[in-house]
């Protein structure tokens, strides 16, 4: 993901989710070195992902596929991708948090060998107010 990908990943960030990330919070992420990383076609952003590595720790902060993407494998893949460069760069551990709404995601996750591991109270926002986040993990 550059800058010049971000009003392609707004457009995919928007249509996904009722309270989507800022483009700053996109510029953020690629100003502090996080492995950021579309998957695009014919200059269509598929899909994304966003991940930070830190002291043997590998943490996905976004990981989004485009609507009329979704239940092809992307997602399955952005994550895979993602297990493998975090191991490279010495993660042992990787780290996500889900809405317990989404379950879609947590059958993915759950399929990719992460286990819950916690919960966050009123982490993501909501239509009636916050929403917990599930923690998962998975040994890299």
């Amino acid at each position: 993901m550059t800058l010049d990908d971000l009003p392609a990943v707004m457009r995919v960030e928007q249509s996904s989710y009722p309270y989507p990330w800022t483009e700053n919070i996109f510029r953020d992420c690629l100003r502090v070195g996080y492995s950021c990383w579309i998957c695009a076609e014919a200059g269509n952003v598929l899909g994304y992902i966003v991940m930070s590595v830190a002291v043997g720790e590998a943490h996905i902060l976004n990981v989004c596929v485009n609507p009329a993407q979704r239940r092809t494998g992307l997602g399955r893949r952005l994550l895979a991708s993602m297990l493998r460069l975090a191991g490279e760069r010495g993660a042992d551990t990787m780290l996500l948090e889900v809405r317990p709404s989404n379950i879609a995601a947590v059958s993915l996750y759950e399929d990719m060998g992460f286990n819950e591991v916690g919960r966050r109270k009123n982490y993501y926002p909501s239509a009636h107010g916050k929403e917990d986040a599930l923690i998962f993990a998975k040994a890299i």
